[in-house]
């Protein structure tokens, strides 16, 4: 716990200062960037746990192309339709499969992906395996991820009926770490203190019904809190429902990350941050939700 702290104590400010101050807008997208690719790897690595064999330079490369169209991806502009239905889509798959499992596809990637590793020459027992982990990887991590990039980049100036000279990211950011490190502290404390009726034991046998109404209330909050200290611009008709959609998406991300985890049998996808394991497990509740706040903005005020 004190090592957990720490961390946070040291990393919160530098992430606090990205967020608010416009001249380290270029900060915040380095620390994306890096987390992404970061945990990315760790996604690789859990898939190799496996036996998957991802192929990293073309997972990379699609990477690498995905955010630079997400620092590009102005509101202004008509998002393209494949920007509004991969999020789905990757939410969805990756829910069933932790419930059940099931197929992906996307065919510019899987293509991609199919041509390299039948060039590596066989053996080809594993390419299946292969293919859909360096696709999902790329799909689940940098592509959900990336919009916290546009989230950043694309909502520079004051939308209409704002009343400050902040941008709408900085509020929209604000609101969205507030909310999720909320939740994730409310659900901490409540579990310890009444956790009794476990949520998912076969997946995280440490979380509780009652941590996951105190990450609720502890969202809604903080939501409440944001409206009147920041972001009166965003009323309490669509703050609240908007805090409630973001908690129940994380704690689904969190538990989707958690069966990756187990099914590679890892405790943690990596030890990079002390007492928080590896960047994927600091982005598993963000990944899921970072669609849901930029297409959020995008149509509350355009």
């Amino acid at each position: 716990m004190k090592t957990r702290l720490i961390t946070a104590a040291v990393a919160l400010p530098i992430l606090i200062a990205s967020i608010i101050y416009p001249p380290l807008q270029p900060l915040f997208i380095l620390i994306a960037v890096a987390a992404i690719l970061v945990a990315l790897y760790e996604f690789w690595f859990l898939a190799k746990r496996v036996g998957a064999k991802p192929d990293i330079v073309v997972g990379y490369a699609s990477t690498a192309a995905l955010l630079v169209g997400f620092f590009f991806n102005a509101p202004s502009n008509t998002p393209d339709l494949i920007l509004i239905i991969v999020p789905g889509l990757v939410i969805a798959t990756l829910t069933a499969e932790m419930l059940r499992g099931g197929p992906f596809d996307i065919p510019a990637l899987v293509i991609a992906a199919l041509a390299a590793e039948m060039l590596r020459g066989g053996p080809f027992d594993k390419m299946i395996l292969s293919v859909g982990s360096t696709v999902l990887g790329v799909l689940y991590v940098a592509m959900l991820g990336g919009f916290l990039v546009s989230v950043r980049t694309g909502f520079d100036n004051p939308a209409p009926g704002y009343t400050t000279s902040y941008s709408v990211s900085t509020h929209l950011l604000s609101f969205f770490f507030l909310v999720l490190m909320g939740s994730d502290t409310g659900a901490y404390f409540a579990g310890r203190g009444f956790g009794k009726h476990k949520l998912a034991p076969q997946i995280s046998p440490g979380k509780t019904w009652e941590g996951a109404v105190g990450g609720m209330l502890a969202s809604l909050l903080m939501a409440t809190l944001a409206h009147y200290w920041f972001f009166p611009e965003l009323s309490l008709r669509a703050a609240l429902p908007l805090a409630a959609v973001l908690n129940v998406l994380g704690v689904v991300g969190d538990l989707t990350e958690s069966a990756l985890k187990r099914g590679a049998k890892a405790k943690d996808a990596a030890n990079i941050l002390p007492g928080h394991g590896g960047f994927l497990d600091r982005l598993d509740s963000l990944l899921f939700n970072a669609p849901v706040i930029y297409y959020f903005a995008l149509y509350y005020w355009h």
